[in-house]
């Protein structure tokens, strides 16, 4: 796998950067419900010791909102894990379907700042390619950006993932306001870098509002 490491390396850092910050920041929010609802069931107990009737919907409500916070900090956990292990193996062979998944996740806080929905139901069939994950996840992300800036405010994004003759193609549709964004958006030296490791290519189709990223099999050798 040939490419400008220094720029990938760079490029790396600030993607990796830019999601740790992003699931620091869903936690603290996580944990900032679970200490509300822990306040508030600690005010009721007081007024339990006092004599105060406690109506059981209050405990049940914040008992239940403690719950759905424990569960979504163990689903951004476990994204960030998956994440984290992206890097142990520079090549691999893998479901594109995941990485796409894991990316849409990974994002999800990004596109709830600009009102976007980003929509991907992945197929039953597994999509392999060999390549590497962690740079792929960079490239994803890249597109995603993109996309969510040139889909608008409350629009949705559809991500579907196709077989091509070479390997895995994944498409980002609709984007009405795509025309004359891409050169905005891409940094130029990062996205050829990405794009060459990982023999890849972006293509914009005005037309359909849509950009599509190819991706091929990285050969095994490094």
């Amino acid at each position: 796998m040939k490419g400008n490491w220094e720029v990938l390396g760079g490029a790396g850092l600030q993607f990796f950067g830019n999601m740790s910050a992003s699931i620091s920041h869903e936690i603290k929010n996580a944990l900032a419900i679970i200490n509300e609802s822990a306040g508030l069931l600690e005010d009721l107990s007081l007024r339990a010791e006092k004599g105060i009737p406690v109506e059981p919907e209050r405990l049940k409500k914040q008992t239940s909102s403690i719950l759905k916070q424990v569960r979504r900090m163990d689903g951004i956990i476990q994204n960030m894990n998956k994440f984290a292990h992206s890097i142990d193996e520079p090549l691999k062979t893998l479901d594109v379907t995941q990485t796409v998944t894991l990316v849409n996740n990974l994002s999800s806080r990004f596109a709830a700042m600009r009102g976007v929905v980003v929509a991907y139901q992945a197929p039953s069939a597994p999509m392999m390619v060999h390549t590497s994950p962690f740079l792929l996840e960079n490239l994803l992300w890249l597109c995603l950006y993109v996309a969510m800036n040139a889909a608008g405010t409350g629009k949705t994004i559809n991500l579907l993932t196709e077989k091509t003759e070479g390997g895995v193609r994944v498409r980002f549709t609709p984007l009405d306001r795509i025309s004359g964004t891409t050169g905005r958006e891409f940094s130029e030296e990062r996205m050829e870098a990405l794009l060459a490791a990982l023999q890849a290519e972006i293509n914009i189709d005005e037309g359909k509002h849509e950009l599509s990223l190819s991706i091929g099999a990285v050969p095994i050798e490094l």
